[in-house]
């Protein structure tokens, strides 16, 4: 076979070369040791978290080591884009920190190693594939779908492996003259790579997360160039790679099957090929046994959830980093202030073998980043969410941010502070009673309670009550009422001879509270007294004492 004719027949007007790329793609000048790793989705208009948990690591390592990380959409298949998907997936990360150096952007591009949109570096991947042709290692198939499905079934009934390969590769070998007669006929045709691989051999490979690995030898011809001159996946990204001067590659361990052809790939273009890091997929318990999250079963897969059930970005950040480094929790009870920023991410950290998803976890872990806030800090994140999915409440607060401030101010700071919820979605139902409007009695006292009781510890504390005291004296008062009514003003007495009371001081002060508040537990009731000033107080006690 002459590849020179073959070449210049498939590609007759490329007339750059390899040396030309090379150049005009220099190696980056950057520190040693630098990382440049890139995020390369497909504009699918689905933002999941396995997007957020890829970009956090190659994000961490990139600006951890002076490096670049850069923003590359591998479009390459136009029935799956999306419009507006590009524009969707820089908020979605953004919002979490995510940013990139270069790469596609809201407003086009930047960066000096672009195109970074795949379908606009068609001229640059043919370079690849004539190199390739000129050294046969590639060749043009003309086969139609009824003559691939055909191999198909052949293979199927022989109990083959399936693919391009073998017998099955009917245009490995033809005469250039039965290439040129299909191109003059005007046959659609793909290149295909001419595999040297045997499905006996193994490669070594060691991969910075799974570790060590034997991989079989790929033997199948894949396509490299489809019908329209777009390149597939798979050689698109080797040539991306090398020349945006790509050193470690992210990406989810179900990439590792394609891992062999890969590795052929940059071995037959003469390139090196980058650290790979295959990441263990994230997992929910089901049951008994774990499963990977699932875009159909598991509605916490994707980003919009937790914007939706009004989780802090700051919370899903500090929980994915606590699944994704075991070191990270110890970091974090020793620097419990300390921005997240400034702990060192480690790949080496990472479990091989995936990551557990509690959506437990992350509410505790959210309890804590918000209870680690300033009131202005809850304030203004309740109200950015609260604007688009509770906008009559969040009006409320806008209008009366001293009271807001307030509320949110009890329990915060100090050493135990007030850990009272997780998402902005609780707030309401928390702390709504402090607002007239948003107040109702919704929970019931319980039945073991005489009412008579529960009414005369109401008045009783009425006919004393001035929001002039301290809070020792306002507990003072309400230990007299349980006195007067024969309930323990001491715990220490009730939990040693219950029998002698008909309640305790705590029962005493659940009944004040579930008037004040209409709930059973709510924060520190003299600071609730305090906001809510004395006749909002004194009207509710009245309320509940007529009701009774």
């Amino acid at each position: 076979m002459d590849y020179s004719a073959l070449a210049d027949l498939l590609f007759p007007n490329v007339t750059d070369t390899p040396d030309d790329l090379e150049e005009r793609f220099p190696p980056r000048d950057l520190p040693e040791g630098a990382v440049v790793s890139r995020m390369a989705p497909s504009p699918t208009g689905f933002v999941h978290l396995g997007n957020l948990v890829q970009g956090t690591i190659s994000e961490r390592m990139c600006t951890q080591s002076g490096g670049v990380h850069f923003l590359r959409i591998e479009d390459t298949d136009a029935k799956r884009e999306v419009p507006g998907a590009v524009e969707m997936l820089l908020q979605g990360l953004g919002e979490y920190g995510i940013g990139f150096d270069e790469g596609v952007t809201a407003d086009g591009e930047k960066g000096n190693y672009g195109p970074y949109r795949q379908r606009q570096r068609a001229s640059i991947y043919h370079v690849y594939a004539k190199k390739l042709v000129l050294e046969g290692m590639a060749y043009p198939c003309f086969c139609t779908e009824d003559e691939l499905a055909k191999i198909h079934a052949e293979q199927e009934a022989e109990k083959a492996n399936f693919g391009y390969f073998g017998k099955w590769a009917i245009w490995r070998d033809r005469p250039i003259e039965d290439i040129k007669a299909a191109i003059d006929a005007g046959t659609p045709w793909v290149l295909r790579f001419r595999s040297e691989g045997n499905i006996e051999n193994k490669i070594p490979v060691t991969d910075l997360v799974k570790g060590k690995l034997e991989v079989t030898e790929n033997d199948i011809d894949h396509v490299l160039l489809k019908s329209d001159g777009i390149p597939t996946y798979h050689f698109a990204h080797a040539v991306d790679d090398h020349l945006m001067r790509t050193t470690h590659v992210v990406r989810g361990d179900e990439w590792l099957p394609s891992l062999p052809f890969h590795l052929q790939l940059f071995r037959a273009l003469g390139f090196r090929p980058p650290k790979y890091l295959h990441i263990g997929t994230l997992m929910k318990m089901d049951g008994t046994s774990k499963r990977k999250l699932s875009k159909r079963k598991d509605p916490e897969l994707s980003l919009s959830y937790y914007r939706e059930a009004g989780f802090p970005r700051a919370s899903v950040k500090e929980y994915l980093m606590g699944i994704l480094n075991s070191n990270f929790e110890d970091w974090r009870r020793a620097e419990p202030k300390a921005d997240l920023d400034n702990f060192k991410f480690s790949y080496k950290k990472l479990n091989p073998a995936g990551s557990l998803f509690d959506i437990a976890k992350l509410n505790d872990v959210s309890k804590n980043v918000i209870s680690m806030m300033t009131a202005e800090d809850v304030l203004g994140g309740y109200l950015d969410w609260a604007r688009e999915f509770e906008p009559e409440f969040a009006s409320t607060l806008e209008n009366d941010r001293e009271t807001a401030l307030a509320v949110f101010s009890i329990g915060r700071g100090g050493k135990k502070p007030r850990k009272d919820f997780g998402t902005w979605a609780e707030v309401k139902d928390l702390f709504g009673f402090f607002w007239d409007g948003y107040f109702k009695v919704t929970d019931e006292y319980p039945d073991t309670f005489d009412r008579a009781d529960i009414k005369e510890a109401i008045t009783k504390f009425l006919e004393t009550y001035d929001p002039a005291d301290d809070q020792n004296a306002w507990f003072d008062k309400i230990k007299a009422v349980a006195d007067s009514l024969g309930y323990a003003s001491d715990m220490k007495e009730y939990r040693a001879e219950p029998e002698r009371f008909r309640g305790s001081i705590a029962d005493v002060s659940m009944f004040l509270r579930v008037a004040v508040t209409g709930r059973m537990n709510s924060p520190d009731m003299y600071q609730v007294m305090a906001i809510l000033g004395e006749d909002r107080v004194r009207a509710r006690l009245h309320s509940m004492a007529d009701s009774l």
